[in-house]
């Protein structure tokens, strides 16, 4: 336990005294220069890295709890019970959400989104994410928002289950508008060799589950910010689309981590669940193609699930079409699982155990040479202009 705080802080600490010394002695000049003078507060970092040590702390798992510092976390794959594993990293940002929590001035939530997208894209390999590094960069750091951003962070690792064993918190002057910070995750997980996802048995008559999404996650919202400029909303008041939000809070929902429900389906339908499609930026037609075989073709009727208001919200005041939505958001569907037909329903109760929202969305059939990998059965009646 005591190693994921000593570590963190260690690291940190090094990284805030080797800038000092390097910035020290090369100054000791006649104007008698210092690292703060040039908008470096050594003191602020060394506030925040304290901070954050009971943070990472609570992220400790099995693998990660060794009391040893240096300058790279450690992680003991055979602590973590594995046998023959192989490796899985992602890494990945928030996109322009930041946007929204810098004009909303709410940065509670940020960090799960920052680890959703790392580990739901692992989880679709079939591996359990492991530990998890940021890197957040900042021109003028605040201690109070960059503690409340980490401290989202270590939800979304208690979520996903995986150790945050470390990171980086950079200030650079002149880098960064006031008021603004930039973020970066990094995660690494594993997978038995012979667990590895998707598997060489996808063949059409598979049936799709879709597994809610909590709303927008981080995608889109370049497209969000503009329309939300071009319609007059203000952050501070109320959301079009959800009664009782501002439209900061709503639009900050934080991205859903499908992690422990996926490796529970796993762990129960003895290889009758083949994929994982986690949709992202491209939506539903670029996201679940990279999980399927040539001769296959997803067949989707997009009534087979409730939309969330603020999809319905955003192809009104955006004028989009069906084919537009579907290759922009993830329109109420955040992970897509491909299920052999026998198991499609042993699939769905082990996700909806573990708390998930799940539809039987679609079917695979085959699929010409030349024809698209994803067919939308009714997407203009369900998402109207």
């Amino acid at each position: 336990m005591q190693y994921v705080q000593r570590s963190i802080i260690q690291r940190h600490k090094r990284r805030i005294l080797t800038d000092y010394r390097g910035e020290s002695e090369g100054s000791i000049s006649k104007n008698s220069y210092t690292y703060k003078d040039a908008g470096v507060d050594i003191t602020a970092g060394a506030v925040l890295v304290e901070a954050i040590g009971p943070l990472a702390r609570a992220t400790a798992r099995p693998g990660a709890e060794a009391e040893i510092g240096g300058y790279g976390g450690l992680f003991d794959l055979a602590a973590a019970g594995y046998r023959n594993p192989v490796l899985v990293s992602g890494t990945d940002g928030v996109g322009t959400k930041l946007k929204i929590a810098f004009a909303a001035e709410h940065h509670t939530t940020i960090g799960i989104d920052l680890v959703a997208m790392c580990v739901n894209d692992i989880v679709t390999r079939g591996a359990e994410p492991l530990f998890f590094l940021d890197y957040f960069a900042t021109g003028k750091l605040d201690v109070e928002v960059a503690t409340a951003v980490i401290a989202g962070i270590a939800e979304g690792c208690r979520r996903a289950g995986c150790a945050l064993i470390g990171g980086e918190t950079s200030e650079m002057p002149d880098m960064y508008h006031p008021g603004e910070y930039d973020l970066a995750g990094f995660a690494v997980g594993a997978v038995e060799r012979d667990a590895m996802l998707p598997r060489d048995s996808i063949l059409p008559g598979d049936i799709l589950l879709g597994l809610a999404s909590s709303g927008l996650h981080s995608n889109g919202f370049s497209l969000v910010r503009r329309l939300v400029q071009d319609q007059g909303l203000n952050h501070d008041g109320p959301a079009p689309f959800e009664p009782g939000k501002s439209l900061g809070e709503a639009l900050l929902e934080p991205t859903q981590i499908y992690v422990k429900s996926c490796l529970a389906a796993l762990a129960r339908g003895g290889g009758g669940l083949k994929a994982l499609a986690h949709i992202t930026g491209g939506g539903l037609l670029d996201n679940l193609p990279r999980v399927l075989p040539s001769g296959a073709a997803a067949v989707i009727g997009t009534g087979s699930w409730p939309i969330p208001p603020v999809f319905a919200w955003l192809a009104s005041a955006g004028g989009m079409d069906g084919h537009e939505m579907a290759r922009t958001f993830n329109c109420g569907i955040g992970m897509i699982a491909v299920v052999a037909a026998e198991h499609a329903a042993s699939a769905t109760a082990a996700l909806e155990a573990h708390g998930e929202r799940v539809y039987r969305i679609g079917v695979l059939t085959p699929r010409a040479d030349g024809a698209a990998a994803v067919i939308l059965n009714g997407a203009e009646g369900t998402w109207p202009r």
